[in-house]
C-alpha cells in the first residue's frame, strides 16, 4: 500500500472542517488501509486524521501501542464519524503533530473520554479512553473539525516548544 505524503501546516486543507460519512464510498477502504499504513511508516506516531493525507473524510487512525509511554490502551482502532460523548477531568500534556513537525505544545484535555463512531467495517464502536489514548482521540477527533493543537494553547510564549528531533 502506498504511504501517503502528510499535509502540512499551514495548508487550509487543516482548517476545514470535515463532512459525516452518511454512505459507503468508493475507495474508503483502500484511504483506511493507505492511512494506516502511513501511519506505520512514521516512527512513533499513535494517531492520524483524513485531513492529513489531504482527504475531508470523517476518518482517524490510531494506535497508541506504539508509545513509548506504557499505558491501557485499545490498540489499533479506526474510526469513521466519530464523535465525543461524555469528557471528564482535566490534563495538561505536551503534543506533537504529523502537520507541524517542527513544534510541540502544552494542550489542555479531558482526562477520560467516551467517543462513539463506526469501525471499518461499519459497526458501531464504544470506546472508553483515558490518559494519554484520550488524549490522542481528542487530537485526531480535533482535526475532523479544522482544529489544530496550537488552537487550543494558552500562551504561544509559553506553551509552544521547537522539537529538537523528530
Amino acid at each position: 500500500m502506498p504511504i501517503l505524503s502528510i499535509i502540512q501546516y499551514p495548508h487550509p486543507i487543516l482548517k476545514t472542517p470535515c463532512e459525516a460519512l452518511h454512505q459507503e464510498l468508493p475507495g474508503v477502504g483502500q484511504l483506511i488501509r493507505d492511512m494506516q499504513d502511513t501511519l506505520m511508516a512514521h516512527p512513533f506516531c499513535v494517531g492520524l486524521a483524513a485531513p492529513q493525507v489531504g482527504s475531508l473524510l470523517r476518518i482517524v487512525v490510531i494506535d497508541c501501542s506504539r508509545s513509548r509511554k506504557p499505558a491501557k490502551n485499545h490498540g489499533n482502532l479506526v474510526l469513521i464519524n466519530p464523535v465525543i460523548t461524555h469528557r471528564e477531568g482535566e490534563q495538561v500534556m505536551r503534543e506533537g503533530c504529523l502537520s507541524l513537525p517542527d513544534y510541540t505544545g502544552n494542550v489542555k484535555r479531558a482526562v477520560a473520554v467516551v467517543v462513539e463512531g463506526l469501525d471499518s467495517d461499519e459497526i458501531p464502536q464504544k470506546i472508553e479512553a483515558e490518559g494519554f489514548e484520550a488524549v490522542v482521540l481528542q487530537h485526531e477527533i480535533d482535526h475532523l473539525d479544522g482544529i489544530l493543537f496550537l488552537d487550543r494553547i494558552t500562551s504561544l510564549k509559553t506553551d509552544v516548544f521547537r522539537r529538537k528531533t523528530y
